[in-house]
């Protein structure tokens, strides 16, 4: 599975010492350490605030060619406006993405709507018609009334992914909609054998981002750090 982008929501837990993280590394270096570890990262820092680009430009500069970070759409776009009249907040939010874009670093940016915001699909229609083609996007729905054809037709038509989420209070379809997939694997245990047996279900290739949930316990980290040297060690 060359092409899976696998990591966890977050890297600055320094309750993931000793185990993850060597006891004398730095908060400041965890992103690099992390990033020697995994391939890619979920960040959900960018829900409730902007990335300034000297951040952003830390962030890139602690980490490889080929990693990629994954960013969650602020809540004014998914939750305060709720996909309506947002264009001025997302061109705010993609301006933010610059250098992301510009360091080839930008995975799909995650729209998490609110539990519950239910199937309205003109709204979710105009909104695809206006999120740029060049900014891939995958849409993690929380209200079982998403789940239908119409759906997936106007992400599909939009080359947008359906999230696959599995969590304790709703599993989501596997349904493709786009030349990559989204996966937010949050229901705990998890080893590489169970995840790596998830993943061989997938339906077709192309790229596969794929996050653990995080915890103050390392326990997902581990997981996802031992895929990522399987993934290594078979090229």
């Amino acid at each position: 599975m060359n092409n899976l982008f696998i990591g966890t929501s977050g890297w600055a837990y320094p309750k993931w010492k000793p185990k993850f993280y060597p006891k004398e590394v730095s908060s400041a270096k965890f992103l690099e350490h992390y990033a020697g570890r995994l391939n890619s990262v979920e960040v959900n820092f960018t829900f409730r605030s902007t990335v300034r680009p000297d951040l952003a430009t830390r962030w890139c500069d602690a980490t490889p060619d080929g990693f990629s970070f994954s960013l969650k759409a602020p809540m004014r776009i998914t939750h305060i406006k709720r996909l309506r009249d947002a264009a001025e907040s997302v061109a705010i939010f993609l301006d933010s993405l610059a250098v992301f874009r510009e360091r080839k670093k930008l995975g799909p940016v995650l729209i998490q709507l609110p539990e519950n915001f239910k199937f309205d699909l003109d709204r979710l229609r105009h909104f695809l018609s206006e999120w740029p083609r060049d900014v891939r996007a995958a849409f993690e729905f929380r209200h079982d009334s998403w789940f239908v054809d119409d759906t997936y037709a106007a992400l599909k038509n939009a080359g947008c992914a359906l999230v696959y989420a599995e969590a304790e209070d709703l599993t989501t379809p596997v349904v493709r909609t786009a030349d990559f997939e989204y996966w937010r694997l949050r229901k705990p245990p998890y080893t590489a054998p169970s995840v790596k047996k998830k993943l061989d279900k997938r339906d077709g290739d192309g790229n596969l981002y794929a996050y653990l949930k995080h915890e103050d316990s390392p326990a997902n980290a581990l997981v996802a750090a031992q895929m990522y040297a399987d993934l290594k060690k078979s090229k």
